[in-house]
């Protein structure tokens, strides 16, 4: 993490092209960098939960489990956070206003406004699936951020991360109801960093399973040459 933070300020471009991403904290072993400890404690979405006693790590004493837990976020880094999960059908992404923007209109080149993005693919059919990343500033993602796209109709069969979800009562989204939950959605998100560098996360696991489709003419395939091209050239991005 601390190395992808100082690729980014030193004018890095980085593409983070799936979901669920630095969310366990994960510790090498001080001599054997072969060999890593995951704690899986008292909050975050697991299908197991240690015994007392064990939530630190042996490697190095510190508190375990979520990155979030710590203040280091994975949306301070990508842009998204982990929100929601649901091992079904897979959907597709709707352009939002940012799109429209001078500093990110390159990156939907060709592609419609009303046009569905990634209704396709090898995994469940769709760009937006299995585990989803959202937009959200109150979770860290940057202020600076463009929302570019929001996967939509979700079914009930996504529930939302554990760690969010503190209570259940009627009327409360602490779980299902697919797409009328609002945290259940991939987004899409682009933000510059110092030095010219710059983040674009898709929030999805299954949207690289989308660039195939149709011999790999297709929308996201065509922004995910439209990004390429344009983090390879030199100076100031839009």
């Amino acid at each position: 993490m601390d190395a992808y933070h100082d690729y980014q300020m030193q004018g890095g471009r980085f593409m983070y092209l799936a979901a669920n991403g630095f969310y366990w904290i994960a510790v090498a072993h001080p001599d054997n960098s072969n060999i890593i400890e995951v704690r899986k404690g008292d909050n975050g979405t697991r299908a197991w939960t240690i015994q007392p006693g064990e939530y630190c790590n042996a490697f190095d004493g510190k508190h375990g489990g979520l990155w979030r837990v710590r203040g280091r976020a994975m949306s301070k880094l990508l842009g998204v956070s982990f929100t929601s999960f649901g091992l079904t059908y897979s959907s597709y992404y709707r352009r939002a206003p940012d799109s429209e923007l001078p500093e990110c209109s390159w990156i939907m080149e060709g592609i419609g406004l009303d046009e569905p993005i990634g209704n396709f693919g090898l995994i469940g059919d769709g760009a937006a699936g299995l585990e989803l990343d959202r937009y959200d500033l109150e979770l860290g993602t940057p202020h600076r951020a463009y929302l570019l796209a929001h996967s939509e109709g979700h079914n009930d069969m996504f529930v939302t991360v554990s760690e969010e979800s503190s209570f259940h009562a009627r009327g409360y989204f602490s779980a299902g109801t697919g797409e009328n939950n609002p945290n259940t959605r991939a987004d899409i998100v682009y933000y510059k960093t110092p030095n010219n560098g710059a983040v674009f996360s898709v929030g999805s696991m299954t949207w690289c399973g989308s660039l195939s489709h149709n011999n790999y003419d297709n929308n996201v395939s065509r922004m995910m040459e439209n990004v390429i091209n344009g983090f390879l050239k030199e100076g100031a991005l839009p």
